[in-house]
């Protein structure tokens, strides 16, 4: 039997180690990344584009993921994957131009969409429906506790300390490089309650999941690869800027996430994803026809709280599945969530290079189809509810 939850050697406490390990490594990346590349590698909208396409390359690939579960447990899969995504953030700073940055994000990018795919599984396996929204809040809170220190580490570090963009890659990775070994030596494997299906599992019951999770990886890239430059190459944002910014959300993020994600557990997923596709709307509306440093920054923090809504996706999978394909579907769904992201920051790259605001309109085009979509939700899933009882 699995340790109980007050247990330090608890599935709980695995997946908060894991975020925490995923958030120093990935969240400095990225905090990191615009700033890198213009500074020390002189992108365009051109490199950048291709830089984030090919970062999205192993998340197009994630369904493989299901045949590594053929030789691995999920829970070890996990570890492996956070080891290929600290090694990769702990190489970057080591290669300061195009090819060199090509390679090591694929090789990031490659844990860090390994790990997001199982880490989701596990997640939905280990925590009851009742539990989820909770849980799964309680966890984007621990993640924005470790963001906060990792932005301000990063603060500090090129505000104060004048640091290495390669010696603050090497710290980042290389710490959570040394926790990922540590969880691997100390922490047991967990009973898994349902065996879960070892194939490719893509349902037509599950079309509108499927749907709600393309429309959001495809929005998403427009968000995570373009307003973050839009800050950097527009309104001249330096590393402490960018990471000053990125505290604020987070600093939110301690508080609402949990909050979030007991009112999801309250209203519902209809509710709940409407009022975020609202809210993206109008949020990339205003990123669109911004001209000034001070109203994007406020943009970017509505846009990130909207973030913890998100939760609202996984639950609803998590009601209408059937338990045994929760694995083999979030290997899916992370292919699906990644078709448009592979093709979205190197095309929209060049539109950029036109007129910047056209891609904002799209986000926003994005988000309606994805309001329109999201009224379904209670009708679909009181049907599958129904059927897998």
């Amino acid at each position: 039997m699995s340790a109980p939850t007050s247990s330090f050697k608890s599935p709980f406490v695995f997946l908060a180690m894991s975020s925490v390990v995923m958030t120093l490594a990935f969240s400095g990346w990225m905090a990191l990344l615009n700033n890198f590349t213009i500074e020390a590698a002189n992108f365009t909208g051109r490199e950048i584009g291709i830089l984030q396409s090919l970062r999205e390359v192993p998340g197009f690939l994630a369904f493989t993921a299901v045949f590594v579960l053929l030789v691995l447990k999920e829970q070890t899969f996990a570890l492996v994957s956070l080891c290929l995504l600290t090694i990769g953030v702990t190489l970057t700073g080591l290669f300061p131009f195009e090819l060199g940055l090509y390679a090591t994000t694929v090789l990031m990018s490659t844990g860090f969409h390994y790990f997001e795919t199982v880490n989701q599984s596990l997640s939905l396996q280990w925590f009851s429906k009742d539990e989820a929204p909770k849980q799964l809040g309680r966890l984007l809170s621990i993640k924005s506790i470790a963001a906060l220190v990792v932005y301000g580490f990063i603060w500090l570090a090129f505000s104060v300390y004048s640091m290495q963009f390669s010696t603050a890659y090497l710290i980042l990775g290389g710490l959570g490089f040394m926790i990922t070994v540590w969880m691997w030596l100390v922490m047991p494997q967990f009973e898994q309650k349902v065996v879960q299906h070892k194939n490719l599992i893509l349902r037509k019951r599950y079309w509108l999941y499927y749907l709600l999770t393309f429309l959001s990886g495809a929005r998403r890239q427009i968000f995570v690869v373009f307003a973050g430059f839009m800050m950097v190459e527009k309104f001249g944002y330096s590393v402490a800027d960018i990471t000053l910014l990125y505290m604020v959300n987070h600093l939110l993020n301690i508080y609402l996430a949990p909050k979030i994600g007991e009112w999801i557990g309250h209203v519902g997923e209809r509710k709940a994803l409407t009022m975020e596709y609202i809210g993206l709307i109008l949020v990339f509306s205003g990123y669109a026809l911004v001209d000034n440093g001070y109203f994007a920054a406020a943009l970017y923090v509505i846009d990130h709280v909207f973030f913890a809504m998100a939760i609202a996706i996984k639950t609803y999978f998590q009601k209408i599945a059937d338990p045994k394909d929760i694995a083999s579907t979030a290997g899916v769904s992370f292919t699906i969530n990644h078709i448009a992201a592979v093709v979205i920051p190197a095309l929209f790259g060049l539109i950029w290079l036109y007129n910047p605001s056209l891609v904002f309109f799209a986000g926003a085009g994005l988000a309606a189809c994805s309001l329109i979509a999201s009224q379904f939700v209670d009708k679909i899933g009181y049907q599958l509810q129904a059927s897998v009882r």
